[in-house]
């Protein structure tokens, strides 16, 4: 099999040129929040906003990194044994008792979904052995993530000094996760079943937007007196993920509203387009040996949302030449669709018929027969019927 063939298929949306990487965020909606950000998750371009880099109290956003951490450094699996923590009135908490064992994924989604503080902690002192080590971990890490705006106090997000961030570093931080599959199932879940040492328990998202609406699919809630309400939202519709931040709402009905306008303000940005056709044929390479070409189809549609002025691009990774024997449906390559040169959407490539094994004589004919060899072979053929017989002449003669 030959090395693979790569095609590029390029398409411009529209003239218009729309917010590409590192352009400043539109306007947007007149929103209630203090500060607030609309960003598409795939590519990280900021759609809207308004004091973007205002550093505020986030309240419990701060678990995003806490969850970070979590993600990179203890196995789901793994059980933790819970410590002593003492809630103060008012706090969401899982009901820890010191001693219990939980593991990691439970702690996971009573982190996200009630958002229990004793939860945080556990999680925390699993990764670093204590609190305080584990906020040294956690702004570390932001460093490290170019979050500038962003320092932690705390793995729960309770009011306190040196705890705040800002709504371009929790979209990046959301972003980020939002692209582990782990993770993003978890804030995904409306409800679930969590089992503290031999009981089972519960468990509601308190994201309302969640529990509503069927497209929207995270991320975190926030609430204390200083963060107000705080709400870092995910959803997808038309084929696009956009995540929205909004900081500092008066109500929870006015964080939740700026949200759903946010979101959809930004779907209002986008048209959906089938860049690739279920059972299209997209490329024929070569059958070896019995000769022809095998018509590859793509297994399924790929369709992607495309703002103004954004160049959509189809790549072709396939074979030049394939050999049978091959199944009809065995995948043997792959389209891949870009948008301004970033991945958004891929499909195998199929074969659209089975081809059987090469016959001995196809591989004779092919190896032998080719018109390259018979050329000079058919002149070998000649010179040597021509010698042999202008040596019958010369016997001939002799005789006579």
């Amino acid at each position: 099999m030959r090395l693979p063939r790569v095609a590029l298929v390029a398409a411009v949306v529209a003239l218009a040129a729309g917010a590409g990487p590192g352009a400043a965020p539109a306007a947007g909606p007149s929103l209630d929040a203090k500060a607030w950000l609309l960003i598409e998750a795939r590519s990280g371009d900021e759609l809207a906003g308004r004091d973007t880099a205002r550093q505020l109290a986030i309240a419990s956003a701060t678990k995003l990194m806490t969850a970070h951490l979590v993600l990179e450094r203890l196995k789901l699996d793994r059980k933790l044994r819970a410590g002593r923590y003492e809630p103060s009135s008012g706090e969401v908490t899982l009901g820890l008792q010191r001693g219990e064992r939980v593991t990691v994924r439970d702690l996971l989604l009573a982190l996200m979904l009630p958002s229990a503080n004793d939860a945080a902690v556990a999680l925390a002192r699993g990764v670093s052995g204590t609190v305080p080590r584990f906020v040294e971990e956690m702004n570390r890490s932001a460093l490290a993530l170019g979050l500038t705006d962003t320092h932690y106090s705390t793995p729960v997000g309770l009011d306190g000094p040196g705890n705040y961030s800002s709504a371009h570093d929790l979209g990046s931080l959301a972003r980020r996760l939002l692209s582990k599959p782990q993770f993003a199932r978890i804030v995904d879940t409306e409800r679930a079943t969590v089992h503290v040492g031999n009981r089972p328990r519960r468990i509601v998202s308190r994201n309302n937007l969640l529990l509503r609406l069927p497209w929207i699919n995270g991320v975190k809630t926030g609430h204390t007196a200083e963060a107000r309400h705080v709400l870092v939202a995910s959803a997808r519709r038309k084929g696009v993920e956009l995540i929205s931040v909004v900081l500092k709402a008066p109500t929870e009905h006015a964080r939740d509203a700026d949200a759903l306008e946010l979101l959809r303000y930004g779907f209002g940005l986008y048209r959906p387009r089938v860049a690739v056709k279920p059972g299209a044929e997209i490329v024929s390479p070569d059958v070896r040996y019995s000769g022809g070409a095998l018509p590859l189809i793509a297994a399924h549609e790929v369709k992607v949302g495309v703002r103004e002025g954004q160049r959509v691009e189809t790549r072709v990774r396939a074979p030049d030449e394939v050999e049978g024997p091959i199944r009809k449906g065995e995948k043997l390559g792959t389209v891949e669709v870009t948008i301004d040169g970033r991945p958004a959407g891929a499909a195998p490539l199929v074969a659209a018929h089975g081809k059987p094994a090469a016959t001995g004589w196809e591989k004779f004919r092919s190896k032998f027969l080719k018109p390259a060899l018979l050329v000079p072979i058919g002149l070998l053929v000649i010179v040597v019927g021509l010698a042999a017989a202008r040596r019958r002449q010369q016997e001939h003669a002799a005789h006579e």
